[in-house]
């Protein structure tokens, strides 16, 4: 990347609109920005970052608002660079965040941050994205590189690598960290350290598990159980217990053959006591039924005469139910030809006349065939029932006719609903046009309305993201006055430390140099009361002692100016140790007033002032949510209302005419009804009546006929009577009536017999068994003494089943404990040998043995990457030192690092003059910068080919040139020099007044109370 055009417009120090051209300071390669303190040397590198990263580098980037306070009020802050990246040309405008005074009103508003990236093509500028995450993302992928990585290759601050170059290992490890990604080495110490976790937890799971199965195998077999070799154990146990099963089924074997051969015994004399016993009691029976034989010969008598009565019986009932059913025929047809008489008037009995029907009945027209010249025949005994015949002809007829009418009927009905329906309906629809007339005339209304409504609700809600950026500052505000304050607390506390610790480091200081000067002064009295005349001196060797010293014999001794040196070695570390609190409590103190020196209170209460303009405008925001669907509603339905209106009124139309053809057809039909019901309330009525007379006169025809076949039948079954008493032998049907038994004396009777004849053929059978013969012939068995003897089998073999079935259920509950053990020993090996390897990764990489170097994996590629930058930067120290110094990069713990596994990133610095490692807090201040300088170039090489991003083609060397002198700058100059190849432009920031001979490309710098301005000087 080459820097081409820099344009900042009141921007940090510069209130009005400053040019930098970077080709024309680039064409000498090296060129000098020089000014004053405090004329904006750094803001030009901050206005660089700005335009590429929307922020500026190390602390200034917390201070949001960079607006120049030296411009005018309604001046827009804003930064234009151009600048050449891999070839092609970009375009980048960007504008910080700031407090504009309002259009209208008093007060100011809030501006936020805007960017414009445009590509040089064909031509023209081509925008590419004015979203401030993209253009991020634009820069990151063009560069290769995150800010903090692109501010410490291209600016290379110089006091924070004097900083790395001093810190402990802890201190650099975070700096390292966010030039170079770690953090897939860090998610793999944390990952193998949560497997070593879930891994340990399922195999002490698995463990127990095993370990639960084998105490239940101890339980039942009861055992103990050791603490290895579980499954040999278990193993042989359940062999154990199989031997035991095995003795324990022979022996109950053994006792089931004698226990079967018990129970026979006992079952066999059983068996011939009940032989015998049996026998005894068919020879008593037998006796009995021979002296009852006399009763069952009456018994069978009875029951012989009551079947032959028995089978009289049918035809006495059949020749009762014939005249029943005389009777009752005799009886309904006299009854239906006195009611079908009425329909037949005396002069006439043929009925086949006009004059036959009643005054209710068929017309003259009904009958086909006319009356004129009829005369009637002379009564007869069968007169009537033809005159009923003829009649019943006569009214079918009429029922026919009718029939013929009733489809007109039915008609006329419809047409009566219809013509309800259709007036009802014309009714709705009347209603329903009014109503539609009145809603058309309401809704272009309401519509307008909701119109009105839904504009100033979409009005009031737009800010709401504005508001929302507005509350989020302010909450950060807020939160950065409450941790200022408690900085400020925290920092008065520690100064009150560090005024203490100043006080006893002094106190300390003079005490020990109190001993020292007491030890010196007193010293020499102390030798001389040793000294003996005549014998050498232990200091001077000599035997004479001219002048011997006298004084005080109080020497301090040397252990006591040893421990004070001790107690002040600790009071002045702790005065460092406050002294750097102090000095990092008020840095942090004074980042945060810079941020905001108002009170919580008052941001506190601009806070909720803008949380509730924020609730507004979120309210109307959801409140135009709501009415937009409304104003919807309402236009449609304004729509459907006069689209239904048009139905309406179609409908309306065509329900009137309906109406007027159905009026005319029911006047028709009705017409015709009411000459075809006559006398009748309607046809149905004159139906029902003609049907009902007609079925009469059939019902008297059929009653007729029936009594006559009545007659015939009784003749039938009196004869069949006769004819089966006589020949079931009795005088009469009384006689066989008289000789019926009762139902319950024929069961009682038949049951008798039937016992014995069954308790007869059951005594012979007994009596004729040879097993009862032969078992009469034999003595009595002794029971007793068999039952006794089974018992006692029976005892002994309960036993040894329940023995039997113990051994058994032991043993199949040991088999499968002993399949469980072996199924949890094979689910726990692989699990104890999976976290083993778990483990043991998880410790290497944690810094855990057997990690010999004890760092973590995070710690050694950190370690790794600064050995390459130490290595690239010792090329340029080693030039700058004129071959003095060297850097060496070690593994080993600084001074003050407690976390063993944060080494590998220690530095010392070997002076060449005197072949001994120095720490690099002893070098001076020139020695610092030179060597600084050299590690912010080597790690601007190595960051450059990590990241594979763009060569950096225009870099920046700030401030610490004062502390060089006239040899040490001409080296560095050397080195810078040679930062030149390739076409690179290198800027120096720096005030010295010898660079500005040295460098003749400048870039001057001029502050005034009205902000500064900028020169370029080629």
């Amino acid at each position: 990347m080459r820097l081409l055009h820099l344009e900042v417009t009141a921007f940090g120090p510069f209130s009005g609109t400053e040019k930098i051209d970077f080709r024309a300071l680039g064409e000498a390669g090296l060129f000098l920005i020089n000014g004053p303190t405090g004329a904006g040397k750094t803001s030009v590198l901050d206005a660089v970052c700005f335009a590429l990263y929307g922020q500026v580098p190390g602390a200034r980037n917390a201070v949001k608002l960079l607006r120049s306070d030296h411009a005018a009020p309604g001046a827009a802050p804003g930064v234009v660079l151009e600048a050449d990246i891999r070839g092609r040309r970009f375009r980048f405008t960007r504008s910080p965040a700031w407090e504009r005074p309002k259009l209208r009103g008093s007060g100011t508003r809030m501006e936020q941050s805007k960017v414009l990236v445009e590509e040089w093509a064909d031509g023209e500028w081509i925008g590419h994205t004015n979203r401030l995450d993209e253009a991020g993302d634009l820069v990151q992928r063009l560069l290769g590189m995150t800010a903090p990585q692109f501010n410490q290759v291209a600016m290379l601050p110089q006091g924070e690598f004097a900083a790395f170059l001093r810190a402990g290992a802890e201190d650099r490890r975070k700096v390292l960290e966010k030039l170079f990604a770690t953090e897939i080495y860090a998610s793999v110490e944390k990952r193998l350290a949560e497997e070593r976790a879930r891994t340990g937890r399922e195999a002490e799971e698995l463990r127990a598990a095993a370990l639960a199965t084998a105490d239940r195998v101890a339980e039942i077999t009861a055992a103990s159980r050791p603490d290895e070799a579980l499954l040999p154990w278990a193993t042989e146990l359940a062999a154990h217990h199989h031997d035991l099963l095995t003795v324990a089924s022979g022996m109950l074997t053994a006792s089931e053959e004698r226990l079967g051969a018990a129970r026979l015994r006992l079952d066999e004399g059983r068996e011939l006591a009940s032989r015998q016993a049996r026998h005894v009691q068919a020879v008593q029976r037998r006796e009995a039924l021979t002296a009852r034989a006399g009763e069952r010969e009456g018994w069978a008598g009875l029951l012989g005469l009551a079947d032959r009565a028995t089978r009289v019986l049918p035809y006495a009932r059949a020749a009762a139910d014939r005249r029943d059913a005389l009777s009752q025929a005799m009886g309904r047809a006299a009854g239906l030809r006195r009611r079908a008489a009425d329909l037949v008037p005396p002069s006439c009995v043929c009925a086949s006349s006009p004059a036959a029907a009643s005054s209710g009945g068929p017309s003259p027209e009904a009958d086909a065939s006319s009356s004129e010249g009829h005369v009637c025949p002379p009564l007869s005994v069968e007169a009537p029932v033809e005159a009923l015949g003829r009649a019943e002809r006569v009214w079918r007829a009429e029922l026919a006719r009718l029939e013929a009418l009733r489809g007109r009927e039915v008609r006329h009905h419809e047409v009566l609903r219809e013509l309800a329906g259709h007036r009802e309906q014309e009714r709705r629809w009347a209603d329903e046009e009014e109503r539609l007339r009145a809603r058309l005339e309401e809704l272009p209304a309401q519509v307008e309305e909701q119109q009105t409504l839904l504009e100033e609700a979409r009005i009031q809600a737009a800010g709401a993201e504005a508001a929302q950026k507005d509350v989020d500052d302010a909450e950060k505000a807020v939160e950065g006055a409450r941790q200022r304050d408690l900085v400020a607390r925290r920092l008065a506390h520690a100064e009150e430390e560090t005024r203490q610790a100043v006080d006893r480091a002094q106190r300390t200081r003079d005490r020990v140099q109190e001993l020292r000067e007491l030890r010196l002064t007193r010293m020499a009295a102390a030798l001389a009361a040793d000294l003996v005349p005549g014998e050498p001196c232990k200091v001077c060797g000599s035997a004479e002692h001219p002048a011997p010293a006298v004084g005080a014999t109080d020497v301090p001794s040397q252990e006591e100016e040893a421990r004070a040196a001790r107690e002040d070695e600790a009071a002045q570390k702790h005065r460092e140790e406050a002294g750097r609190r102090v000095e990092g409590l008020r840095a942090e103190y004074d980042l945060l007033l810079e941020r905001t020196d108002l009170p919580v209170e008052t941001l506190a209460k601009a806070l909720e002032e803008v949380r509730t303009e924020l609730a507004a405008r979120q309210a109307a925001a959801a409140r135009a949510e709501t009415l937009e669907p409304r104003l919807k509603a309402v236009r449609l339905e304004l729509e459907e209302a006069r689209q239904a209106h048009a139905d309406t009124g179609r409908r309306l139309a065509e329900t009137r005419a309906s109406l007027t053809a159905l009026d005319g057809e029911e006047i028709r039909l009705r017409a015709e009804l009411d000459t075809a019901r006559g006398g009748d309330l309607s046809l149905q009525a004159r139906a029902v009546r003609l049907s009902g007379e007609a079925d009469l006169l059939t019902d008297a025809i059929e009653a007729d006929a029936r009594a006559a076949a009545a007659r015939s039948e009784l003749a039938a079954a009196e004869q069949a009577l006769t004819e089966a008493w006589t020949a079931e032998g009795f005088a009469s049907a009384e006689e066989a009536a008289r000789s019926l038994l009762a139902p319950d004396v024929r069961a009682r009777l038949e049951s008798q017999v039937r016992e014995y004849d069954a308790a007869e053929a059951a005594v012979r059978d007994l009596l004729s068994s040879p097993d009862l013969v032969a078992a009469a012939a034999l003595p009595a068995p002794g029971l007793a003494a068999l039952e006794e003897a089974a018992h006692r089998a029976e005892q002994s073999h309960t036993a040894l089943v329940s023995a039997r079935d113990r051994a058994s259920q032991r043993h199949t509950r040991l088999m499968e404990l002993h399949a469980e053990l072996r199924a949890r020993l094979r689910e726990w090996e692989p699990a104890a040998r999976e976290h083993a390897i778990c483990a043991r990764l998880a410790n290497l990489v944690n810094g855990q043995p057997p990690n010999a170097l004890h760092m973590r994996l995070s710690a050694y590629v950190l370690a790794a990457r600064l050995e390459q930058v130490v290595a690239a930067a010792n090329e340029r120290l080693t030039t700058m030192s004129s071959g003095r110094y060297l850097l060496k990069h070690t593994i080993d713990k600084s001074a003050g690092d407690t976390k063993r596994a944060s080494g590998g990133l220690g530095l010392r610095v070997i002076d060449g003059w005197t072949g001994q490692e120095r720490d690099p807090a002893t070098l001076s201040g020139g020695e610092s910068f030179i060597t600084s300088l050299s590690l912010a170039l080597g790690l601007a090489d190595v960051v450059t080919a990590e990241a594979g991003g763009a060569e950096i083609a225009t870099l920046f060397v700030d401030e610490g040139f004062g502390t060089l002198d006239e040899d040490t700058l001409d080296e560095v100059m050397t080195v810078l020099d040679s930062l030149r190849d390739g076409g690179r432009a290198v800027g120096v920031v720096s005030h010295v007044a010898e660079l500005r001979t040295r460098i003749p490309a400048q870039l001057r710098l001029h502050k005034s109370r009205t902000g500064s301005r900028v020169t370029v000087v080629v």
